[in-house]
C-alpha cells in the first residue's frame, strides 16, 4: 500500500511543521543547556540548608517542622507561624534603633550584595514563591534581625536598661523558639547573620556564634554537648567556614572528640547483639567516668563503657536534625551523631534493654516509660545511611559480637545469673557446694572403711 503526504500551501508568515519541530527541539536543547550551566554555576556543593529527605522525615515529620517561628524560605508560608511576625517587626525596630545610620531600604541594599550567595545555600528556591529578589532580601532582613536581636537579648551580652521583647521567664515560648532555631530547614546563612550583627555591633559585644552557643545551652540537654567555652570554639574553627547555626552546634558538640584509629583488618561492619543478649553472654555495662564526649564508647574484656545519656522532651528533635545535617552534607566525616544513633539502635530493641542500661546509670529517662526511649532510638534508626567502612563503632561492635560467640562466656554468664545473682543466692550456692563435698568425702570414707 502506498502512502501519500498532502502538502498544503502556507502563508509567508507561517513555518512548515517540520521546520517548527526542529526549531522547538533546538529551543528545548538550549533550555537543557541553560539548566546544566546554571547547575554548574550554582554547584550542588554550595547548598548547605536542606529540606530533610523523605527517608528521615517519614518516621517523625514534626521533629523537622517549626512550631513557633519560621526562619528562612522553607516554612514562611505556614499560617500557624503568623503570630510571630509582629515580634519580628519589634526586633527589626530595635535593630534599626541601635544605630542611627541604617534604615530598612539601606539594610535591604546591603543584603542585595549577599543575595546571590545566599540563594545558592537553599534547595529549589525558585519554587518557593518569591515575588522578586527584593522580596527575598526583605525576608533575610526580617528573619535575620529577629535571630540576631533574640540572641543579643538572651546571651550574656545585653545593653543595660534594655527591656526584653520575649522574656525568658515565659519558658515555653522561649524554649520553643530556641528549638526552632536549631532545625535544619529553619536556618539562615551564617554570613548573613554576621553581616547584620556587624552593622550595629558594639565594641564589647561577643561574636554572633558565641552569643548563639551561650543561648542554645538552655535547650541542648545532651550530656556532653556545648561544654567548651564559645571563645575556644571560635579559636579552633574559622567562623567563615561555619554555614549556619545548626552546624555551629554540631562543631562545638564534636570538636572535643578525638579521631579514632582502628586496625586495618577489622571487618567493615558487624551487627551487634542487643543489650539483653550481651548481658546474657556475660557482658557488663557501666557508666563511663571522666569522659568529655558523648561518643566515647569502649568495649574491653567483656565490659562495655558508655557515657551517661540524659533523655528529655527535646532530645529527639535535636538528635534528628543533627543527624539530618550529617546525612545530607557531603563533607561531614566522621558522622558522629549518625553512628551513635545506629549503635544505640543496635543496643536497644525493647524496654528490657532500656531498663538494663538505665539500672546501670547509662540512660537517664525523663520522657516517660522505658518503651518510649526504645521507640525513640528505633525510629531514629529508620532511614539512616551508614558508611560501613567508616562506621565509628565498628571495632566495638566486632568485639562484642565475638564475645557472644564464645561458649565459655555464655556458660559463665548462665552460672552467674542462676547461682550467683545476689549475695544470698551465692551464699546458698556455696553452702550447697560445701555440703556436697562433705557428703562425698563422708561417702568415700564410709566405703573405704567397709572395704578394710
Amino acid at each position: 500500500m502506498t502512502h501519500s503526504i498532502e502538502i498544503t500551501s502556507i502563508d509567508d508568515n507561517q513555518t512548515p511543521l517540520l521546520r517548527q519541530t526542529e526549531k522547538n527541539k533546538k529551543e528545548e536543547g538550549r533550555k537543557v543547556d541553560s539548566i546544566i550551566e546554571n547547575l554548574n554555576n550554582s554547584s550542588i556543593k554550595s547548598c548547605t540548608i536542606f529540606k530533610v529527605n523523605v527517608g528521615l522525615r517519614e518516621s517523625n515529620p514534626a521533629a523537622y517542622t517549626p512550631k513557633m517561628v519560621s526562619i528562612g524560605p522553607y516554612h514562611r508560608k505556614n499560617p500557624q507561624l503568623d503570630p510571630m511576625e509582629k515580634y519580628k517587626l519589634l526586633y527589626l525596630q530595635r535593630f534599626l534603633k541601635r544605630n542611627e545610620r541604617p534604615d530598612v531600604e539601606s539594610c535591604i541594599s546591603e543584603l542585595e550584595k549577599l543575595k546571590d550567595e545566599a540563594i545558592k545555600c537553599y534547595e529549589d528556591i525558585e519554587h518557593l514563591d518569591f515575588e522578586d529578589s527584593h522580596d527575598f532580601c526583605r525576608m533575610l532582613l526580617l528573619d535575620g534581625c529577629f535571630v540576631v536581636e533574640f540572641m543579643r537579648e538572651h546571651s550574656l551580652w545585653c545593653p543595660k536598661g534594655e527591656d526584653r521583647i520575649i522574656d525568658s521567664n515565659y519558658s515555653c515560648m522561649y524554649d520553643q523558639i530556641l528549638r526552632d532555631l536549631l532545625l535544619l530547614e529553619n536556618q539562615l546563612p551564617l554570613f548573613v547573620l554576621n553581616h547584620l550583627q556587624c552593622m550595629t555591633k558594639q565594641d564589647d559585644e561577643y561574636p554572633f556564634v558565641a552569643m548563639a552557643i551561650i543561648s542554645f545551652r538552655r535547650v541542648v540537654n545532651l550530656e556532653y554537648m556545648l561544654t567548651l567555652k564559645p571563645a575556644g570554639m571560635i579559636d579552633n574553627h574559622n567562623v567563615e567556614n561555619i554555614k549556619h547555626l545548626l552546624q555551629a552546634v554540631h562543631i562545638v558538640s564534636c570538636c572535643s572528640n578525638g579521631t579514632k584509629e582502628s586496625e586495618d583488618d577489622i571487618p567493615s561492619y558487624t551487627i551487634m547483639p542487643n543489650a539483653t543478649e550481651l548481658s546474657e553472654a556475660g557482658v557488663s555495662f557501666t557508666k563511663a567516668k571522666g569522659v568529655t564526649s558523648l561518643f566515647d564508647i569502649k568495649f574491653e574484656k567483656g565490659l562495655m563503657n558508655i557515657p551517661r545519656f540524659r533523655i528529655v522532651d527535646g532530645t529527639e528533635t535535636i538528635l534528628r536534625n543533627l543527624i539530618a545535617y550529617e546525612q545530607q552534607s557531603f563533607n561531614v566525616q566522621p558522622r558522629y551523631f549518625t553512628d551513635y544513633a545506629a549503635f544505640m539502635d543496635h543496643l536497644i530493641d525493647s524496654d528490657k534493654d532500656v531498663n538494663l542500661l538505665r539500672q546501670n546509670g547509662i540512660i537517664e529517662n525523663f520522657i516517660g516509660e522505658d518503651k518510649d526511649v526504645a521507640s525513640l532510638f528505633n525510629k531514629i534508626g529508620n532511614g539512616l545511611m551508614i558508611s560501613s567502612d567508616d562506621f565509628y563503632y565498628k571495632e566495638e561492635c566486632l568485639k562484642a559480637a565475638q564475645h557472644c560467640k564464645k561458649p565459655w562466656n555464655r556458660m559463665k554468664a548462665n552460672l552467674k545469673h542462676n547461682y550467683f545473682s545476689s549475695p544470698w543466692v551465692g551464699a546458698s550456692t556455696v553452702a550447697a557446694i560445701i555440703l556436697l563435698i562433705l557428703t562425698t568425702i563422708q561417702t568415700v570414707l564410709a566405703f573405704t572403711s567397709s572395704v578394710k
